[in-house]
């Protein structure tokens, strides 16, 4: 693969994580509450073009 396509890439996943851990934190914060919880969490990547639907599930403790 090229160097573009790797850094491309990069950039793209560095943006996913930084701003997904903003949106879980943000959301933390407004739903009250959540010492002690589990939620499930599922993020699901889809890429105009490609056939690609790849799902990543996991849990997030509250803080």
């Amino acid at each position: 693969m090229s160097e573009n396509f790797n850094m491309s890439m990069r950039k793209f996943l560095k943006q996913v994580g930084v701003t997904s851990q903003q949106a879980i934190e943000e959301a933390m914060r407004n739903a009250g509450e959540t010492k002690g919880k589990t939620f499930d969490a599922k993020i699901v990547l889809t890429i105009d073009g490609l056939d690609i639907e790849h799902v990543v599930t996991g849990k997030i403790e509250g803080p």
